[in-house]
């Protein structure tokens, strides 16, 4: 599984997301851009070598001859988490010009799964569009969302449930996910 980690807030979610991957023996290849790593100091307690542990390999972000720049690499999908404003535009229009867009470009044109977890509140016409058009093409656009059927008591409950619902999107179960009961 290739994971980006870009400049809008939230880091901790990202570790999540890491961290339940790394529990699950998935093979991670992360990236972190230069203001996701600088939004990890801001927003957790842990260093870039504390996220670049949990992967199997890393990335320079800046780094286009990575083996994951190619659609010869195979893998499963990509979760660019947070997904930033610029990024998803980057994206949106094919401007590759770093290995965390370069990487979701060759995503798309290989057909795999992308899921982009869009930081921005509110949201402009221009943010809208770019996921519309995004959305067309096949891509997950999933804003992380606070959900109470669950009853979370703590803020790790609300981001280890929201982390459960991105990996829903690439078929990977974890066996504490919470789900939605009628009762």
């Amino acid at each position: 599984m290739i994971v980006g980690i870009t400049g809008a807030t939230g880091a901790p979610l990202a570790y999540k997301v890491l961290e339940i991957l790394n529990d699950l023996n998935v093979n991670i290849h992360l990236m972190v851009s230069k203001w996701g790593a600088r939004t990890i100091e801001i927003e957790t307690d842990k260093t870039l070598k504390d996220f670049s542990e949990l992967a199997t390999r890393v990335y320079n972000s800046r780094d286009q001859a990575a083996c994951i720049s190619s659609g010869s690499f195979r893998t499963d999908g990509m979760i660019i988490v947070p997904c930033s404003m610029k990024t998803l535009s980057s994206i949106s229009v094919g401007f590759a010009d770093n290995l965390i867009s370069r990487s979701a470009d060759v995503i798309l044109k290989e057909q795999k799964p992308l899921i982009l977890v869009t930081r921005e509140t509110p949201l402009s016409q221009i943010h809208l569009e770019n996921m519309l058009k995004l959305s067309r093409m096949g891509v997950s656009i999933f804003p992380p969302m606070l959900t109470f059927y669950n009853h979370p008591k703590t803020i790790d409950d609300m981001t280890a449930h929201t982390a459960y619902r991105i990996l829903d999107q690439l078929g990977i179960e974890h066996p504490d996910a919470k789900r939605w009961k009628n009762n």
